[in-house]
Parts: structure tokens; C-alpha cells; sequence
């Protein structure tokens, strides 16, 4: 069985988009597997609906905390040690909206590797990261409009059509990825790493998401998978750090929080992934703006 921990603070617009994406309806080919959804309210004052949320399947459930903590590591590592399923996939920003592979791969991945760390290429809707994005007049209005033009909850593919940018400069499928919007690995593996680390305590978990990777990219015995062609889609919602404004980003706090915790700067651990799946036909540009990334790399 797998179990998908997926984290909300007062997101009851882009929840919609997002449980949509990880429903029997959003994805792919899942007939055959059993997953559970636990839905995650941190402390909202505006809470998601019991009904709503159930709405989207039975493999669905609503865990409101109330808490007025500004990190949501403790309760997504209170869900993760309380799931049922053997594997976990691990949302902790819950704007992200899923490609409508990642389920399926998922397995495909616990199926032939005896401890994989799966990871998602992230990217922001709109036409460039949302940071700048936002200077330029794009909002949720506009995003909502570009939703439903795309047609993408009859084929979730068709978000890479409205998708401007990778979320930072890792370069996707091809590049070193920093954090993953969507990981997964065994659940027991999870709890042996300890889960997200609780004493980072900053809004959103701060730099917390990329220190898991981090840890688990140093583990040699697992295999690192990413799943090609398939990703998560940041909706903007005023989020701390992917919608703040550059001249007001949190990453010095964040960072100097990390440094305190690990007692040196943050780097990305290079390592090469086993790239699992295919390339759908909409996903064809960013994967050559990701080569081309790649390349420049290579023989610079």
C-alpha cells in the first residue's frame, strides 16, 4: 500500500487542483494500487471541508492539527509515522499539483528497487518562476484563467503547456536536483533517516525539504529515481518563499536557521539519478530546456 502525506495552511483554492491531481480521476492507471491520501490541515483559520475532501475518493481523508506552529514538520512527520502504507509520497507544500503519472511510477519504483528515494521535477505555473512572475501582474486570477484553458483535468500533461520555468536553477530531469516537490521512498526508511528534521522551525519548514534531500541523496544503499516526464506544478498562493519578491526573500533566515542546525552552509549533494518512465509529448520542451541546461554544464 502507499500513502501520500500532503500538507495545507489556508489553501483551500489550489487544494482543489491538487487532490484533484492525486485522485483515481487526476491519475493514471492505478486501478491496481492500493494508496491512501491523508490530508493534512495545519492550523488553517479558513480549515478545508470534511465533505469536500472526501468528496475526491475513499482513499481520502481529512487530519486538521490544531496548532499555531508556522512549520508543518512535526505533523507531516506525526502522518508519515501513523500511515498505513508500506511506501510513503511526501508533499510537504501542498500547492503543488501532480502530473498524472507520479503514483504509478512511484510503484513501478518500490517494485524493482529494494529502497529507492523517488523524486518530482518542479515547476511553477505561469510564465517564469512566480517570484518574478508576480511583478509582472501574474496572480491567482490569472492563474485560474490559465487553468482552465489548459484543459489539463482531462490530461494533467497539458500543465507543462502553462508552465514558464523549472522552480530554481537545478535544471529538471538532467540537471541536480536541490528538493523534490513530491518524494517517496519506504516508510521505514523514512522513520530510519529520523523524517524531516524538527528543529527547523521557520514558516513552511524554511530550508527543511532541501536538508531532507540532502540526507537521503548521501544514503549510498538507496537508489536515487526520478521520474522522467513526470512533475509537480506550484500554484501561486502567496507563499513565503516561491511567491515572495526577491528583495524580500526569507533565504537568509532560512539559511542561517540551517547553519545553526548542521553548523555549515548549505550544498547540494551531486549524484547521478536512474531516470524511470517517458517523455509525454508535452513534456518534450522543458525536457530540451533541461538537456540544453545540462549540456552548457557539461562543457563549461
Amino acid at each position: 500500500m502507499l500513502s501520500v502525506v500532503v500538507n495545507f495552511h489556508n489553501n483551500r483554492r489550489e487544494a482543489r487542483n491538487t487532490l484533484y491531481s492525486l485522485s483515481r480521476a487526476g491519475q493514471r492507471e492505478t486501478d491496481g494500487i492500493d494508496y491512501e491520501v491523508i490530508v493534512l490541515d495545519h492550523g488553517s483559520s479558513l480549515p478545508l471541508s470534511e465533505s469536500d475532501v472526501r468528496g475526491f475518493g475513499p482513499e481520502f481523508s481529512l487530519h486538521f492539527v490544531q496548532t499555531t506552529d508556522v512549520s508543518p514538520v512535526r505533523a507531516i512527520n506525526a502522518a508519515c509515522r501513523e500511515a498505513r502504507g508500506e511506501h510513503l509520497l511526501v508533499i510537504i507544500d501542498g500547492a503543488h499539483i501532480l502530473s498524472p503519472g507520479v503514483i504509478r511510477r512511484s510503484m513501478e519504483a518500490f517494485s524493482l528497487f529494494p529502497s529507492p528515494f523517488v523524486a518530482t521535477v518542479p515547476f511553477h505555473l505561469g510564465p517564469a518562476r512566480q517570484n518574478l512572475s508576480r511583478t509582472q501582474g501574474y496572480d491567482q486570477a490569472r492563474e485560474d484563467w490559465l487553468l482552465g484553458q489548459s484543459g489539463w483535468r482531462e490530461d494533467g500533461y497539458r500543465l507543462f503547456h502553462i508552465a514558464g520555468a523549472f522552480a530554481d536553477d537545478s535544471g529538471g530531469w538532467f540537471g541536480e536536483l536541490l528538493e523534490s516537490g513530491c518524494f517517496g521512498l519506504r516508510r521505514e526508511a523514512f522513520l530510519e533517516l529520523g523524517g524531516l528534521d524538527e528543529r527547523f522551525r521557520s514558516p513552511g519548514g524554511g530550508l527543511v525539504n532541501l536538508d531532507f534531500f540532502r540526507r537521503a541523496l548521501e544514503r549510498g544503499d538507496w537508489r536515487y529515481v526520478v521520474l522522467l516526464g513526470e512533475a509537480t506544478f506550484h500554484q501561486f498562493h502567496g507563499g513565503v518563499a516561491s511567491n515572495a519578491l526577491i528583495a524580500s526573500h526569507p533565504w537568509q533566515a532560512f539559511h542561517d536557521e540551517y547553519m545553526r542546525i548542521r553548523g555549515c552552509a548549505f550544498r547540494h549533494f551531486p549524484r547521478q539519478p536512474y531516470l524511470l518512465g517517458s517523455l509525454p509529448g508535452p513534456s518534450l520542451g522543458p525536457a530540451r530546456l533541461s538537456i540544453e541546461q545540462a549540456l552548457r554544464r557539461y562543457l563549461s
